[in-house]
């Protein structure tokens, strides 16, 4: 394992797969977005929350679903990898060099929102050190890229108890996602109540955010208060349109 230094220590899934200047995008909700302006966090999501009902899987079985000659000796133990689902909480993050169109679509409701860019880089000096509680000891922040791999066809069964929710079924391979991950497994072990949902992740938005970017579907209004928002923040500096605002020409 290495580590990309910086203010909290974010560790590489696996070693050499963070390109470091890579463009990552986060697309909001206009209320989320403010609220995360506003206390400085970054919410990381509970693996059991995402609609993906393949997250964590290591193989996926093809109906009809008879005999698997993967699964000839069923481990007893499936639940428990299941849970490790609560128990790992994770930032989705998009890697492109430019907006998209599926991405407003699908996490900020029809263009109405906000996007945000960012690279690793930033991340790794941005973060601050996560704990449970104040008195406990610092969660290890882990990074990198999804990979896609084609799970009706084989089985991932060296996964790691972390690893496994760095790869997902090729059938989500548009996505192109980038995650943050802090696993509470070793926590609950010792006793230390997990939340059952997603935890809030302190951060420095001035380090953290390259750009901003406002929904083609925002009203004036809306953007007004937006635009607000971030002045406060001391980053209206960074704030544009999206290109589909942009008027087409064809001749």
């Amino acid at each position: 394992m290495s580590d990309l230094g910086g203010n909290y220590i974010m560790r590489e899934i696996v070693a050499g797969t963070i390109i470091s200047d890579e463009v990552l995008w986060k697309y909001f909700k206009p209320e989320r977005f403010i609220s995360t302006l506003s206390e400085g966090y970054i919410y990381f999501a509970s693996a059991n929350q995402f609609e993906d009902p393949f997250e964590g899987a290591v193989a996926v079985q093809q109906p009809p679903q008879q005999t698997d000659p993967r699964y000839s000796e069923m481990e007893t133990t499936e639940q428990a990898f299941f849970e490790l689902k609560r128990l790992t909480k994770v930032s989705c993050w998009h890697r492109a060099d430019y907006e998209s169109d599926a991405m407003w679509k699908l996490y900020a409701g029809e263009h109405k929102g906000v996007a945000i860019c960012t690279t690793p880089d930033r991340m790794r000096k941005a973060f601050k050190p996560y704990r449970l509680k104040p008195e406990y000891g610092v969660e290890d922040l882990w990074a990198g890229p999804v990979d896609y791999v084609d799970l009706t066809q084989v089985r991932m069964k060296g996964a790691s108890m972390l690893g496994r929710f760095f790869f997902k079924h090729r059938a989500f391979e548009w996505e192109r996602e980038f995650r943050l991950a802090i696993s509470l497994r070793m926590a609950e072990e010792f006793a230390v109540s997990v939340p059952p949902g997603g935890i809030f992740v302190g951060v420095d938005l001035d380090i953290l955010i390259a750009r901003i970017v406002l929904g083609s579907t925002i009203t004036g209004e809306e953007r007004d208060i937006i635009s607000d928002h971030v002045a406060q923040a001391g980053l209206k500096d960074r704030l544009e349109l999206s290109s589909l605002l942009g008027r087409p020409r064809y001749i």
